[in-house]
């Protein structure tokens, strides 16, 4: 089945349940998942208690400046089970932070918490290099 796209309003669930009417679906997939609402993080839950149908979720813990996405707050709260998908920072390190960059290369500090962009304008850090990004070291 190809890919579905939705908006910040949409109900998961009910999506979902339609296309698993039409035809039974093995598994979820979501990308972004930092991205959903609080909602529709929930709806996700109800599409694997209520239906059976299991769900996979992938996306960000936290933004450029260290804070969870509510989505991710949210999923962090509810998942049945988590598992990590490991990025090395530059040192070797695990990297578990992101810093933004903008067009010059520099560290960018406040701005919206969301903006989409390529991977040139975000790059993976382990705390302590993200710590020194972020103080301008």
């Amino acid at each position: 089945m190809a890919a579905t796209p939705f908006g910040e309003t949409d109900d998961l669930f009910a999506m979902v349940d339609n296309l698993h009417a039409e035809e039974a679906l093995a598994c979820v997939f979501v990308d972004e998942a930092q991205f959903l609402s609080r909602d529709q993080v929930w709806q996700l839950a109800h599409i694997v208690d209520r239906l059976g149908v299991p769900v996979m979720a992938y996306g960000l813990r936290t933004d450029f400046q260290g804070k969870l996405f509510p989505g991710s707050q949210e999923l962090l709260t509810i998942a049945d089970e988590m598992r990590e998908v490991r990025t090395i920072c530059h040192c070797g390190r695990k990297a578990t932070m992101l810093v933004r960059l903008d067009g010059q290369g520099r560290v960018v500090h406040e701005g919206a918490q969301i903006e989409i962009g390529g991977s040139d304008k975000y790059v993976s850090l382990c705390r302590r290099h993200w710590e020194e990004a972020m103080a301008g070291e």
